[in-house]
């Protein structure tokens, strides 16, 4: 896979734009631990290398257990995430695939028994701004750095 164009370089405004909205997210009073799974697990969904890589090494960096990260593509059968990070997780899947789920009932209201309508309506800004990151690196196919290799024991 090639990169296509550096699309930050291409339409700078446009990636201002963007940028301003993930600082926004950064700032918006979320905990650190549902940013992190809001874009790990939209990232894994929209099928982006660039952002899965960068966002294990910052959810890593900021102390997240390995099997919290490792598990989250199959967190429907894992018992290590609690209610709340359960809540989002089923409401980041149905949110990232809106078009085929749109969004149901069942999965507002298991937000919503967790999170404020406040607090709900940040999360959903969060994720649309990672579906936005992810449609951009997938799009113009941007290429995550290659970690030195090390060798197994």
């Amino acid at each position: 896979m090639q990169p296509r164009f550096n699309f930050a370089k291409a339409a700078p405004d446009a990636y201002k734009a963007v940028a301003a909205l993930e600082q926004y997210v950064q700032s918006s009073g979320l905990e650190r631990r549902f940013i992190h799974l809001i874009k790990l697990r939209a990232s894994q969904i929209n099928g982006c290398a660039y952002c899965v890589d960068m966002h294990v090494k910052e959810a890593r960096h900021d102390g997240l257990s390995e099997q919290w990260i490792n598990l989250m593509c199959v967190w429907r059968e894992s018992p290590v995430y609690d209610a709340r990070e359960r809540a989002l997780l089923g409401w980041v899947d149905s949110v990232t695939n809106i078009a085929k789920t749109g969004a149901p009932d069942a999965d507002y209201e298991t937000l919503k028994a967790h999170f404020s309508e406040e607090e709900m309506t940040k999360i959903t800004v969060a994720i649309g701004a990672i579906n936005i990151w992810n449609r951009l690196a997938v799009g113009f196919r941007s290429q995550h750095p290659i970690d030195a290799v090390t060798k197994a024991a």
